[in-house]
């Protein structure tokens, strides 16, 4: 037997957030004014059994407790009209000729229209013992839904809109994955020509 050490990985910051839908060439929606992201493990736990004879203990089974997703927080500094209809349904319009946004009307009630399902990736960055940044921890919760939510204001005080996600697991699907990479996702400008984007250049 041997001692070993594990990897000290150092994260810090919401650095970005990307939401996807799961339909075919949906884009990867960026949010990069998000500050804030909380998780909950959701559980459902099986009560344990014990026998109990005239008081003393005699065997038990212990509880057991099956993941069944997580439920995130997600807080964003800007309402961002890709992801509003995503998370809670809805149709946004825009101006013919300029294509500025220009509203946003969610689902009537009793409406099906409950948003799409998603896969959402978080990112937090990495940096060393010196201070340079060396990657980024890429997080993916997977099938994600939103809930209903409601837009507050307060003066004096740009609003920071909080935003309950569901995401549960498909049968053999892990409740999330953890991976390192060097590079964020990113927009890409308008002189970059397709086989820039591919890697076919």
């Amino acid at each position: 037997m041997s001692v070993v050490k594990g990897n000290e990985i150092a994260t810090i910051d919401t650095t970005l957030v990307t939401i996807q839908t799961y339909e075919v060439d949906a884009d990867e929606i960026i949010l990069d004014t998000a500050n804030q992201i909380q998780v909950q493990v959701n559980t459902e736990t099986e009560d344990p059994v014990r026998l109990i004879v005239k008081g003393r203990l005699i065997a038990q089974k212990p509880p057991v407790t099956t993941v069944t997703g997580n439920q995130i927080t997600l807080t964003d500094n800007v309402f961002n009209d890709k992801i509003v209809p995503i998370l809670q349904g809805g149709e946004c319009t825009y101006d013919v000729v300029s294509g500025a946004f220009k509203s946003y009307t969610p689902p009537v009630a009793g409406s099906n229209d409950k948003g799409k399902t998603f896969k959402l990736n978080a990112y937090s960055s990495i940096y060393n013992e010196a201070g340079i940044l060396v990657g980024y921890e890429k997080i993916s919760y997977p099938n994600c839904q939103g809930q209903p939510f409601a837009f507050s204001s307060e003066d004096g005080t740009f609003r920071a809109q909080d935003y309950v996600i569901n995401s549960a697991p498909a049968n053999g699907e892990a409740p999330y994955e953890l991976a390192i990479v060097q590079e964020l996702p990113s927009v890409p400008t308008d002189d970059t020509d397709d086989d820039e984007l591919t890697g076919n250049g």
